[in-house]
């Protein structure tokens, strides 16, 4: 199916985005007006504590506050999801609010529990009673198998889990998703009910406007521009990159494809770079300080801290195979795109960028 094909199915298409005032969040929104969607979001306001000065949030910076249907809401507060959930009556329910971060997790446990475990199960319970909806896509994380720190990539069938509460709650999600999709919304009564209950499972994501605490390019990045080296606690570990735009495609698919074969497409999927793109964090550090002509550096420091897994890698052999969905961006492709707007100094060639960059990688998906 041609991407200009699937373009088409978002025109007018009523879209309930949670965590849209996010990183992720806020690429997919733009991303959805400029595919002609009717969006409404339901998220906390965007955070503005880490971002350096001469910057603001992505959300703000692209204006999307006066862009889309913007509600600010908590995904704990069920009531008021409930009613903005069904008031919309969307078409497609895209799921990406969350408490995002491992370490943030081992203050704050419950938090993020009862974000992303008990705000999953409130936003799955309100979308039994939403007339016109086809597709939802719980997006989840690659921490939430049980980690066993094998040298494989895993796969779909591989059983969930979590060291920390962070990639315990995206396991529970995970969950919680599966049996609301075989209580609720079975695939072998698709025929009868019409809607696809999907989770997607992505690996870390970078791309320019991400200013989250405890992540390697934001953290480098405010290193850069306060003139010290950034401090790498574990520059071994491996992680599954890729260009925050690759997993966004895939959600875009997943939607789409779900919305027109149910049976086929409702259950959970990895959306995972190359096996050659899964890199030691130090060199993704090295590769970044190439691209910002030595403006940035970083050292290894011994922290004690609390355990992250060591491997992580992604197995999305069935995305590409059943989904036609593959990534679009090389390495050097992906940090071209996050080192040139971190490079850009103004508010509008940054909003520039990120239209410009959605263009570019939609061209390559046609190639």
């Amino acid at each position: 199916m041609s991407w200009e094909t699937q373009s088409a199915f978002w025109k007018g298409r009523r879209v309930f985005l949670t965590g849209h005032t996010g990183f992720k969040g806020s690429w997919l929104a733009h991303w959805l007006l400029m595919l002609g969607a009717e969006v409404r979001g339901f998220s906390l306001a965007p955070e503005s504590g880490q971002v350096p000065d001469g910057f603001k949030p992505l959300f703000e910076e692209l204006g999307l506050g006066a862009r889309l249907d913007h509600l600010i809401g908590d995904v704990r507060d069920e009531e008021t999801l409930k009613r903005s959930l069904r008031a919309f009556n969307p078409e497609v329910v895209l799921h990406l609010a969350a408490q995002p971060l491992v370490r943030a997790s081992y203050q704050n446990p419950v938090e993020t529990y009862s974000t992303n475990v008990m705000g999953t199960a409130h936003l799955l319970n309100a979308c039994r009673s939403v007339a016109d909806l086809r597709s939802i896509v719980v997006v989840s994380s690659d921490k939430c198998y049980e980690n066993r720190e094998q040298l494989w990539a895993y796969r779909e069938i591989d059983p969930m889990g979590g060291h920390d509460p962070y990639s315990s709650s995206k396991g529970c999600a995970e969950l919680v998703t599966s049996a609301f999709r075989a209580s609720y919304f079975p695939t072998e009564r698709a025929d009868e009910h019409g809607v696809s209950i999907s989770s997607a499972r992505a690996g870390n994501v970078i791309g320019g406007g991400d200013w989250s605490e405890d992540r390697l390019i934001p953290d480098a990045m405010r290193s850069m521009l306060a003139g010290s080296p950034l401090k790498i606690r574990n520059p071994r570990a491996v992680r599954p990159w890729q260009h925050v735009l690759e997993p966004l495609q895939g959600y875009l698919k997943l939607a789409y494809k779900g919305a027109e074969d149910p049976a086929l497409f409702s259950k959970g999927w990895n959306f995972g770079p190359v096996d050659g793109d899964a890199l030691p964090v130090g060199d993704l550090a090295n590769r970044l300080a190439a691209k910002m002509h030595g403006k940035f550096s970083w050292k290894t420091v011994a922290e004690s801290g609390p355990h992250e897994a060591q491997l992580l890698a992604l197995d999305s052999t069935a995305a590409r195979a059943l989904l036609d969905w593959k990534p679009a961006l090389s390495l050097q492709g992906m940090m071209d795109f996050t080192a040139s707007w971190y490079s850009c100094r103004s508010l509008e060639q940054r909003v520039e960028m990120v239209s410009g960059q959605i263009t570019q990688y939609t061209r390559r998906l046609k190639l």
